[in-house]
């Protein structure tokens, strides 16, 4: 089946599309990661930090995206997705920015915060267990119904074009931030989940930087993709498991396969355990609170699993920082970083 899917040139027009509701996220070097990894002083490491944006994540871009794509679809229908949090508040967001209705079905067990902010942009949350879904697909069924029965649209959060090119503007703005510093990139860390953040951002870093090696990162207990790549197809896990709630699809989208196949080569896939400490890490040398999908980029650099020789920059995608406090306090309770000196 061939399916229609986001170029370069969707990834440009989705910029204007999304600009004038959100600036570009931060992309801050990281001296204490340099030295972790012990590089050359002729190469950097940076963070993307998509924490800083409205909704506290990256989803805000893909879709604000949509909705502008599709508006006219829409009409006076309201909007129907499933999240498990992050995609349900930059639904909410581009719903208020453009004025339509957005019911968003959420995990009962989501963080607290990704609540608050999904609702605090206006829309309608439902509920449903997220430990049974793998029997029961209630969230498919959910979001279904809302479509069917009260004739909604319905967004996908990671497998669409509009998601995948609006997520996308990040990479470029990635891509123009180094050229504007005279910069090369020889590598991309980036977590995977849908797919939707990594083949939006993949089609950007390879039109900028291709000799550029992609790395796409997952939780150990959620590694679809990891499988997928070693089988050459597709392959839908049973049941997912890990402290990174955003990194817990079935399997990755039909529309974003054929562009992590085509960009990524490369899986890192990491135990929470990894990924607590990277939390730890980051909050210690950047005073930065992240939330376990948003560290794991980092985590795969600290693992020394990727061969990083070479001679341009790294860059590591920051995912989000929607964490409710006890759960940080929790996942990030590990003996302090050692101190760096120098």
């Amino acid at each position: 089946m061939t399916v229609p899917l986001a170029t370069i040139d969707d990834v440009r027009r989705a910029e204007a599309s999304i600009r004038p509701y959100f600036s570009s996220a931060p992309l801050i070097r990281s001296y204490p990661l340099e030295r972790e990894l012990s590089l050359p002083a002729s190469r950097r490491v940076w963070l993307k930090d998509y924490g800083w944006t409205p909704t506290g994540s990256f989803k805000l871009m893909g879709a604000l995206n949509w909705m502008a794509r599709n508006l006219e679809r829409i009409g006076d229908r309201p909007v129907a997705a499933h999240s498990s949090g992050n995609f349900a508040s930059g639904i909410s967001f581009a719903g208020m920015c453009f004025q339509r209705h957005v019911i968003v079905v959420m995990p009962e067990s989501a963080p607290r915060i990704k609540f608050e902010r999904t609702r605090s942009f206006g829309a309608e949350i439902r509920t449903y267990n997220i430990e049974r879904d793998h029997l029961t697909g209630e969230r498919e069924r959910m979001t279904r119904d809302i479509a069917e029965k009260e004739g909604a649209i319905q967004a996908s959060p990671y497998d669409d074009p509009h998601v995948i090119a609006g997520n996308g503007v990040g990479g470029l703005e990635i891509v123009r931030e180094l050229q504007r510093e005279n910069r090369k990139l020889s590598h991309f860390f980036c977590p995977i989940s849908g797919g939707g953040l990594m083949s939006g951002h993949a089609l950007a870093i390879a039109d900028g930087f291709p000799e550029a090696t992609i790395i796409g990162v997952e939780p150990d207990g959620a590694n679809d993709f990891q499988k997928s790549l070693t089988a050459g197809q597709r392959v839908r896990l049973d049941r997912p498991s890990s402290i990174c709630d955003g990194l817990l699809s079935y399997d990755v989208g039909v529309h974003n396969w054929p562009l992590l196949q085509r960009f990524v080569k490369q899986s890192v896939a990491l135990p929470d355990e990894s990924t607590r400490q990277a939390m730890r890490w980051i909050y210690d040398q950047h005073g930065l609170r992240t939330e376990p999908s948003g560290a794991i980029a980092v985590a795969a650099a600290l693992s020394r699993q990727v061969d990083l020789s070479g001679d341009g920059d790294i860059v590591l995608t920051v995912s989000g920082r929607n964490a409710d406090d006890e759960a940080f306090a929790k996942w990030i309770d590990l003996p302090p970083a050692a101190p760096q000196i120098g």
